[in-house]
């Protein structure tokens, strides 16, 4: 259920930017990026040492520097960053001690960012008067 529910809603997430025109700002998928990211910092915050923050900080870090390098250069790096953010969330447990994370978590947001991903891939490959960013 935590996967379907993750597709479902980077499904509709992603819709409703196309359809509000949230997603024409070249800054909106960068952002969600960085947001999605900052989550294991705010879980190891309600439940974790202060080493778990800061190694969850520089993660997190990371995955800013590529949302901002796919906003300054290309959105195909933000493509891949939410593609690695997924895969990165099917190790995170055996990488990370962090108690803070809610069980369900990690294959909620596994979907979420391979659909965020794929979405934004797709908006990507649209002709340009309907692309994202």
């Amino acid at each position: 259920m935590d996967y379907l529910i993750g597709v479902v809603l980077a499904a509709v997430v992603g819709l409703l930017a196309t359809v509000v025109g949230f997603d024409r700002d070249r800054a909106f998928y960068p952002t969600v990026m960085i947001v999605i990211a900052s989550y294991y910092v705010l879980f190891a915050v309600s439940g974790a040492s202060m080493v778990t923050i800061a190694i969850e900080a520089g993660v997190m870090l990371l995955f800013a520097a590529l949302a901002i390098a796919g906003f300054k250069r290309s959105m195909w790096l933000v493509v891949g960053a939410l593609a690695a953010h997924g895969v990165f969330d099917w190790f995170h447990a055996p990488l990370i001690a962090n108690p803070g994370v809610p069980i369900w978590w990690p294959q909620f947001c596994l979907a979420y960012d391979v659909v965020a991903a794929l979405y934004l891939a797709g908006r990507l490959l649209r002709p340009a008067s309907t692309k994202a960013g």
